[in-house]
């Protein structure tokens, strides 16, 4: 039952998009009306520059850092770190399917990066690192994206245990999911790069 309730309390703070506010704050209109359409950072970056995509990049953190102390602190302290990966789970969950959106949300990269660092610091960071360095070292998004959380997969199973490991897979595929056509437009040499990169 704890679980369940970390799953929804995740959810709702999950359904919180940032760059809505942030779109709504600064054009007038919604984030749909942005470039892709996609209420994240990339897309607001793109668009409206570093410092707004900064702002949905903290949201979108803080969003998930808070989903993650009500589990830790309140809801569910008995569950410890399960308890923050499915305050995690249901935070990535509410973000990409939320529900006053008709279930179109975004792509997940922030709040699953915050929610593997805030629950395992060391390997969290490392795993979004390693994400980070393929953006930069290959110029596509999406190959650092699905990189981030299937890195996480094997201290979160070796580290932390079972739970802990199947959970973290469960992140993996959604987020494999998400950027499953950029990651076809990566094979047939079709995405667009990111940054200085980008041609």
């Amino acid at each position: 039952m704890e679980r369940l309730v970390c799953l929804a309390a995740g959810y709702l703070c999950g359904c919180f998009l940032t760059a809505e506010i942030v779109a709504h704050y600064r054009t007038g209109q919604g984030a749909a009306s942005l470039g892709t359409g996609n209420p994240g950072t990339a897309n607001v970056v793109g668009h409206l520059g570093i410092g707004w995509g900064a702002l949905v990049l903290l949201g979108d953190a803080g969003k998930t850092a808070l989903a993650l102390a009500l589990c830790r602190f309140w809801l569910a302290p008995g569950l410890g770190m399960v308890g923050g990966l499915y305050a995690g789970l249901g935070a990535v969950l509410g973000h990409n399917f939320p529900v006053w959106r008709r279930f179109c949300g975004g792509k997940g990269v922030a709040v699953t990066c915050a929610a593997i660092v805030l629950v395992s610091p060391l390997w969290g960071a490392v795993s979004c690192l390693a994400g980070l360095a393929a953006v930069l070292l290959s110029g596509y998004l999406p190959l650092g994206a699905v990189l981030i959380p299937c890195l996480f997969i094997f201290p979160a199973f070796a580290v932390h245990g079972v739970e802990p490991g199947i959970l973290s897979a469960v992140l993996a595929i959604l987020m494999v999911i998400r950027h499953i056509h950029g990651l076809e437009r990566i094979a047939s040499h079709t995405e667009k790069k990111f940054g200085p990169r980008r041609t």
